[in-house]
């Protein structure tokens, strides 16, 4: 067991010790060229016919080279014409000077097979490198033996295919960094996201809560001292909430009870005068359904205290066959309704609603939200939850009449 976890170990340094090595550079190609020194050796002691020719060859030879082998490793310059026309040129310089001086001047070919491995990498590198590789062994052949054309058509076709797959390694490597980086700055992203949602809902709500609560207050303290103390205390308790609630927003672990939020936007809507009538059927819900309708239920019904003016607002939760419905309406003048042939602006919701449509969307959810009839608010949210037999059970019912 301690030597596969020690192999395990050393494998993972072994890729971490890859992925932060950087790509081959030119200067590592470039003395490769040193395969041609036997025939500068030639050339000066004279052994080659027209010397002059072959030097002249042999320098246009590492020009091109060169030239193809710094443009092949831009990344700019690559797929420009200039690279494809310097490797053609190199290809033509190597047939010429193998087909008119054989011998060691075949080494050519190998060289050119490294080259076209660092600018081509695509399907078409196969079929050149074979045709180098042919090339190579019937010049070789018919200059000089069965021998040298089988070790310089194996020299050409290894060379090419090893130099594209070490550069084609580390382009992979640097495209799953960058992908690696991306995905990082994504997540970021998402939980910035995230976070701003939560902070919305969670001070939009509260803050409501407390200025109804403290409008409250100051009716009912010149009346009626204890109630007015019972709404200050009211008031404590949802801010001593509001500051848990947002130490789990930012860890990322909150999860609201679909009770508790309609406990809550009962009280909310008591508070403010307005009927409030709740009802909710159906077997019990999964936590993450659960908290998604919270989600609904504390912006929907923040926005009917802000915005609508209402006097009632009934709030339904129903499971239907393979999902659960969450409804509220209001017969106010809220965001979306009509009143004396009105429509007041859907700006006035804010974030929220939208907030809301995009995370029960990334839950395989739905948000319908417009006027109630001639008068009123309609907000509707559909959820996908799993299974059941589709029996709906009444399991709270309830209903609160205000002053």
């Amino acid at each position: 067991m301690s030597a596969r976890t020690s192999a395990r170990t050393s494998n993972a340094e072994d890729a971490v010790d890859f992925e932060r090595r950087k790509p081959p550079g030119p200067r590592a190609f470039l003395p490769w060229l040193f395969m041609l020194t036997g025939d500068v050796q030639d050339l000066i002691r004279g052994k080659t016919p027209l010397p002059w020719l072959g030097a002249l060859g042999m320098a246009a030879f590492c020009a091109l080279y060169a030239t193809t082998v710094y443009a092949g490793l831009d990344r700019r310059s690559r797929p420009t014409r200039r690279c494809l026309v310097s490797l053609a040129g190199l290809a033509a310089l190597t047939y010429a000077l193998s087909i008119g001086y054989a011998g060691n001047w075949l080494l050519c070919f190998p060289l050119l097979s490294l080259a076209t491995g660092i600018v081509v990498r695509r399907r078409q590198l196969g079929p050149l490198l074979l045709a180098y590789s042919g090339s190579a062994g019937i010049i070789s052949g018919w200059r000089g033996g069965a021998d040298d054309a089988l070790i310089v058509g194996y020299g050409t076709v290894m060379s090419g295919l090893v130099t594209a797959a070490i550069l084609s390694l580390f382009d992979t490597v640097a495209e799953l960094r960058a992908t690696r980086q991306e995905l990082a700055r994504t997540a970021v992203e998402k939980e910035r996201l995230r976070f701003s949602r939560d902070l919305h809902d969670l001070l939009g709500h509260t803050m409501s809560v407390v200025v109804v609560k403290a409008e409250a207050v100051r009716r009912l303290a010149p009346r009626d001292l204890d109630a007015a103390l019972g709404q200050a205390a009211d008031i404590e308790a949802v801010g001593r909430q509001a500051l848990t609630e947002i130490r789990e927003a930012v860890t990322g672990y909150r999860e609201g009870s679909l009770a508790t939020e309609l406990d809550r936007a009962r009280s909310l809507l008591d508070a403010s005068g307005i009927d409030a009538v709740v009802r909710r059927s159906g077997p019990p819900l999964p936590p993450q359904t659960e908290a998604l309708l919270g989600w609904v239920v504390r912006e929907g019904v923040t926005n009917v205290v802000r915005h609508s003016g209402a006097g009632q607002c009934e709030i339904e939760v129903r499971q239907e066959a393979d999902q659960v419905r969450l409804e509220i309406v209001d017969d106010g003048n809220g965001v979306g309704s009509r009143s004396a042939g009105k429509a007041v602006p859907a700006a006035r919701a804010g974030t929220g609603l939208k907030g809301l449509a995009e995370r029960l969307a990334a839950a395989g959810g739905s948000l319908e939200t417009g006027p109630a009839g001639r008068r009123g608010f309609r907000l509707a949210a559909a959820l996908p939850v799993d299974g059941g037999d589709g029996m709906e059970d009444p399991m709270d019912v309830k209903g609160v009449r205000t002053a």
